[in-house]
């Protein structure tokens, strides 16, 4: 972020910053230390590690605890740090401890990464971010240490306790639980409350964005005083934990002992945005149910979070869109506030962009394997949602079909609007409207 980034706006040193650190990540992993067998890696399969790593997913075509070298699995723990924080995130706290100035537009990268609405004050959140993150991961990974070290003994289980709560906070789905069963992720654990209810917290927390952390840090409980964003995030978040654990109680895990049934309805509900981990079989889901975790999937976590998708402020945009048309009201408000046009345009474009990514890329996969396109549809919304779920057909994907998900997972962590401005000049505005007409909808 020196010369370039006088040259380059934000969008284009958001995109790449991420293509950098992936591209190192994939290099690094290439290397024979990094394999547990100390042979090379082949470079496709080394980039599509590094960027599910970086892009915080957790699609794997290689099992992290069988395959990887512990120097592996730190270089994919350190990939999975930086894509959570954000690559301009960790670039600006490095800039402050070195004592270097941080300038106007590194400011303003800052500012467009984190989705904050002013400048001012970046730098100190920036800090701040930097140490509750720490803190969340630490006191995370201790309440996972009792369960891990039952599982693995004391060394090991704090090494997998870390692990995986730096993969949890960060939305990411990577375990090291594979010496139980290859790409079995937390399944061992479905009966566990310790395990479920820690790694459930590490997700929401980590996926309602940092402008709400401000406002945590800053009102505590007198929600009235937050910023309008941070309340529509806390409101849709908590409805889209509770509806889908609903159904998911009723109607996909009544087999299940109560109290397991409870811990699986509510860990399913919440990892689909966007974190990627499973302590049931995916696959033994109704249609109707995997359709839910799609959906899920889609929407994501919250603007400037550890998390992908299309956020839920997207989501309650459109929402709130949608009922105001049926109340004939002529804005769109969210608790006594208008929501500005140019928001409501924004949210049209990037739930259009993310559908055709997901259609296309599902069907696409779909041709390419000649395999069943829920499945396929599935995987796509697992990529461009970042979050790491599959119903286990992964590994056994093509060259093309993986180029697919790396594309969509790269795009979907970037985030689709950043990536077309950063390829895109931007135009002046016209001085002069255009002729209106009318044009008959629905």
């Amino acid at each position: 972020m020196g010369k370039a980034s006088r040259i380059l706006s934000s969008s284009q040193i958001i995109f790449l910053g991420f293509a950098l650190v992936i591209l190192l990540g994939s290099l690094a992993l290439t290397l024979p230390v990094c394999s547990d067998s100390g042979e090379h890696t082949p470079f496709l399969d080394a980039l599509f590690t590094a960027t599910s790593a970086v892009c915080v997913t957790g699609l794997v075509v290689r099992d992290t605890a069988l395959y990887w070298s512990p120097i592996g699995q730190a270089v994919i723990l350190a990939l999975i740090q930086i894509g959570g924080m954000g690559v301009v995130t960790v670039a600006v706290a490095f800039f402050t401890a070195s004592g270097r100035r941080i300038s106007l537009k590194q400011r303003s990268t800052m500012q467009e990464a984190i989705s904050a609405h002013q400048m001012g004050g970046i730098v100190r959140l920036t800090g701040f971010i930097i140490r509750m993150t720490l803190v969340f991961e630490l006191i995370g990974a201790l309440c996972l240490f009792p369960a891990m070290a039952g599982k693995f003994g004391p060394v090991h289980g704090m090494l997998a306790a870390l692990f995986t709560s730096v993969s949890a906070f960060c939305n990411a789905g990577f375990d090291l639980m594979g010496s139980f069963a290859p790409y079995s992720s937390l399944t061992h654990f479905v009966d566990d409350p310790s395990v479920n209810l820690t790694v459930c917290a590490l997700i929401a927390i980590g996926g309602i964005g940092f402008m709400t952390w401000d406002d945590v840090r800053a009102h505590g409980l007198r929600i009235r005083r937050y910023r309008m964003q941070s309340k529509v995030i806390l409101l849709t978040t908590a409805l889209l934990i509770i509806i889908p654990a609903a159904y998911f109680f009723f109607f996909e895990f009544a087999g299940l002992p109560a109290k397991t049934r409870v811990l699986a309805s509510l860990f399913q509900s919440v990892t689909p945005r966007t974190a990627g981990f499973n302590t049931v079989d995916l696959t033994a889901m109704s249609d109707t149910g995997q359709m839910v975790i799609i959906a899920l999937m889609l929407i994501g976590g919250s603007p400037g979070s550890t998390a992908g998708g299309m956020k839920t402020t997207t989501f309650a945009v459109m929402l709130c869109t949608a009922f105001s048309v049926f109340g004939r009201r002529e804005h769109s408000q969210f608790f006594g506030r208008r929501v500005a046009h140019e928001t409501v345009r924004s949210a049209c474009a990037i739930l259009m962009l993310y559908l055709t990514l997901f259609l296309a890329g599902g069907m696409l996969i779909s041709r390419a394997e000649n395999l069943p396109l829920l499945t396929c549809l599935f995987e796509s919304a697992s990529a461009v949602g970042t979050v790491g779920l599959t119903l286990g057909i992964t590994p056994q994907l093509g060259s093309l079909s993986r180029i697919v998900l790396i594309a969509l997972m790269f795009i979907g962590r970037v985030g689709g609007l950043t990536l077309i401005f950063a390829a895109t000049k931007q135009k002046p505005a016209r001085s002069a409207l255009l002729p209106l007409e009318k044009l008959t909808v629905g």
